[in-house]
């Protein structure tokens, strides 16, 4: 493009010399600005931002009013870009089903016709396939418009007027709610129920000075166009309102289900979600998800849960629903509580879900702010008194001009005669009759236009009525603007006009979303959600792990891969971890939940937890709460371990006994509750017996010495009631057991070399 410069003018003379900062600074300013106050806030008085704003005023301009036919949202659309709003048709259009679509808004401003999307997230369908027209709130919204009201501006190309904001009553900020990111800032503000914001500016308006609190009493909080159930604190609530700013916890709402009594008398109805089948099967329904969770995406979240074992209490999930929501979800078995299915569901999925409360709005000036609902409310209280004043300036205004032509009309008909015989023989008879009756030019222009018609007598009778009529509205106007406290009561008769048509018992002023505190949260862990059976724990010498039902005999000829044999074989329960013990001194944490069946030889234990390949797996011990293990390696070095820290989070392992090169954990003993000593027999053959209080415990470490070898190293060892003495096995077939009460000859204090054992203590120094 070609730049006009006089032909002698050096290019080079335009340019600037600015620093660059103070340059990009200062435009992205205006950028900064013109994205807060002309795209991403809503304003405060009417609740829309721009092209909210230009869609329903090209709607109005189409005639789309709530009585009249639809017409093609491509025209609304077109009108839209071509004239008011030069962007995206895809944006406008985007921006037009959201105020069409009931999920979306508390109350619509649009009135769709085809498809406009779902609740499941699906999209609307192309603009040139739906229709719409304005609802009776969007028409309420724009009431006035015509009544000098608000100020108009041109549009872009000054070829078009626009109304800066619509001048309704209807408060359409806090009943619609409105989202927005900015640049800097940022603005979310949830949908409410009209009746309780009426509720709540009526006590501004009687007592300016009222506290936050006064207000909160008749203002619940939000009312999506969802529903659910909203289960924070009255008080958490309340705090957030009056900062403007926190969030907000929703939770999707389970059918409501019968309560019956003892006497199985009907008791009432609550939000149980519970469905009775056959044989005591039951199974949850869910009624209402939390606001802007799609339906489709929160299924697919649960059945992903139930796919990756991440929810075991869970059997299945269903999606039943029609014009209504009804998502069906399964249990495992019918012993499953349901208030711990309830809240798995919560915490896992969006069936629970903050909304940010962040009530950030520009005000009448075009100022952002963010506002506590107090001062939100007397500002749009302040603003709808502005526009009442303005219209009744404007009627006053058009009364004055009526008032005028009448007294010319009238003075006409009082010298009818002579006015007629002026008309017909005066060439200019304005001027003559402005002279002689005292008339003003428009009201002489206007009397020489009347119709013949016109000039019979009932015609003077109705001009007189209608004159006095105006002289009584201009007197109750002209008061109105006098007395700040005439406003203020014809604005509580029009809220309360308004409170009528959106009261509770209509359809749409019944509130929705239920303000609920939620219970205490119960203590929530995966462990809580496995069924508690009894399983047979097997790992075989190569590490092939499974988990057989039942309590099986510990005896039994278990199978095993050829070339393989079995380690460790114990009892537990599918709610047990298991701590796998490693000579190399780490620990490793696996659900007995996790094992697989004994249908065949299991799985690999490494392909469950990352284990070195060089080390050995020495010990597999269930969990107890609060239990303790004794740990000792091949050198005699030990010491006591809580079993709370040795679990582990991750797959690979925790380190618990430092180990050097030659030094293994060889001994995991679990140390009863009862237990007050410690035995300790070396490989060559020497016990020692001390004080369980001389082990220290440790979360990690290399221990204590337990005993001194001049010679090879630990054998075994293991904790013991003193009183109870020493048990071992007899050798052979007996199956007999010899126990040694009498143990002071070799109770020492720990780290003593010791002495040989009792007579018939096994030869492999094993305990």
């Amino acid at each position: 493009m070609a730049i006009d410069t006089p032909p002698d003018s050096d290019p080079f003379d335009a340019i600037v010399d600015a620093p660059f900062d103070a340059a990009l600074s200062e435009r992205y300013l205006v950028y900064a600005l013109s994205t807060i106050t002309a795209r991403s806030l809503p304003d405060l008085r009417d609740g829309l931002k721009p092209v909210h704003r230009r869609l329903l005023w090209a709607m109005r301009q189409l005639k789309l009013d709530a009585t009249g036919a639809f017409k093609k949202s491509a025209r609304v659309v077109g009108d839209v870009i071509g004239k008011y709003h030069p962007h995206g048709d895809a944006s406008v259009y985007d921006a037009m089903v959201r105020l069409a679509q009931e999920f979306a808004l508390r109350y619509p401003l649009v009135e769709g016709q085809g498809n406009f999307g779902n609740i499941d997230g699906d999209n609307a369908a192309a603009y040139r396939y739906t229709e719409a027209r304005l609802t009776r709130t969007a028409m309420r919204l724009m009431a006035g418009l015509e009544e000098g009201t608000v100020d108009f501006h041109p549009t872009y190309n000054g070829e078009e007027e626009e109304p800066e904001i619509f001048p309704g009553l209807f408060p359409n900020l806090l009943a619609n709610g409105s989202t927005g990111i900015a640049v800097g800032m940022a603005t979310s503000i949830p949908s409410h129920n009209v009746a309780e914001i009426v509720d709540a500016a009526l006590v501004l308006i009687d007592n300016p000075q009222a506290e936050h609190a006064d207000l909160m009493r008749v203002f619940q909080g939000p009312d999506f166009p969802t529903g659910g159930i909203v289960v924070d604190s009255p008080a958490a609530i309340s705090a957030a309102y009056e900062a403007g700013k926190g969030a907000i916890r929703t939770r999707g709402r389970f059918s409501t289900g019968r309560i019956v009594n003892d006497k199985g008398e009907d008791a009432g109805w609550e939000p149980t979600g519970i469905e009775k089948l056959g044989g005591g099967q039951w199974q949850l329904v869910l009624s209402e998800i939390p606001y802007m969770v799609h339906k489709g995406k929160l299924i697919e979240q649960i059945a992903a849960l139930i796919g990756d074992k991440k929810l075991p209490i869970l059997e299945d999930v269903r999606d039943e629903s029609d014009t209504l929501i009804r998502i069906v979800l399964v249990p495992k078995s019918r012993n499953v509580d349901p208030d711990l299915l309830k809240e798995s569901l919560f915490r896992l999925t969006d069936l629970e879900t903050r909304f940010s409360l962040n009530l950030n709005v520009l005000d009448a000036r075009r100022t952002p702010g963010v506002l506590g609902l107090k001062l939100l409310l007397q500002e749009w209280i302040v603003s709808q008194i502005a526009i009442m004043l303005r219209r009744a300036q404007h009627r006053l205004d058009k009364i004055a001009n009526r008032l005028e032509l009448l007294d010319g009309y009238i003075i006409a008909y009082l010298n009818l005669d002579r006015i007629i015989e002026i008309i017909r023989t005066e060439d200019e008879p304005k001027p003559v009759m402005m002279a002689e009756f005292g008339l003003n030019d428009r009201q002489a222009e206007a009397i020489l236009n009347m119709r013949l018609r016109s000039l019979r007598r009932l015609e003077e009778m109705e001009l007189r009525k209608e004159r006095d009529e105006l002289l009584a509205e201009q007197a109750d106007l002209q008061a109105l603007l006098d007395d700040p406290k005439l406003q203020k009561r014809r604005l509580k008769a029009d809220l309360r006009a308004l409170r009528k048509e959106y009261g509770p018992e209509t359809p749409l002023g019944r509130r929705r979303t239920t303000i609920l505190e939620a219970a205490p949260t119960r203590e929530f862990n995966m462990d809580s959600m496995i069924e508690k059976e009894p399983v047979t724990v097997i790992l075989s010498q190569r590490g092939w792990a499974r988990a057989m039902k039942g309590h099986v005999a510990l005896d039994t000829d278990f199978k095993f891969k050829e070339g393989d044999g079995p380690a460790f074989a114990f009892h537990a329960q599918t709610t047990d971890k298991l701590l796998f013990a490693l000579d190399n001194g780490r620990f490793y944490t696996l659900g007995a939940d996790k094992l697989p069946g004994a249908r065949g030889f299991g799985e690999p234990i490494r392909t469950m937890l990352d284990l070195d390949p060089e080390a050995q797996v020495i010990a597999v011990v269930p969990y107890r709460p609060k239990g303790q293990l004794l740990l000792a390696t091949n050198t005699g070095r030990g010491f006591a371990a809580e079993m709370d820290e040795l679990l582990a989070e991750t797959r690979k392992g925790r380190g618990v006994v430092s180990t050097k090169p030659g030094v293994k954990l060889q001994i995991v003993r679990e140390i009863a509750a009862e237990h007050d000593h410690v035995a300790v027999m070396g490989e060559n053959r020497k016990l020692v017996i001390f004080a369980l209080s001389e082990v220290p415990v440790l979360a990690r470490g290399q221990g204590v010495g337990l005993q001194r070898y001049k010679d090879g190293g630990l054998a075994d060892a293991i904790t013991l009631k003193l009183e109870d003495g020493l048990t071992w096995a007899m050798g052979g077939d007996s199956g007999r057991t010899r126990v040694e009460k009498d143990l002071l000859p070799w109770k020492v204090a720990r780290g003593a070399a010791g002495r040989l054992p009792p007579n018939g203590f096994p030869r492999d120094n094993k305990f």
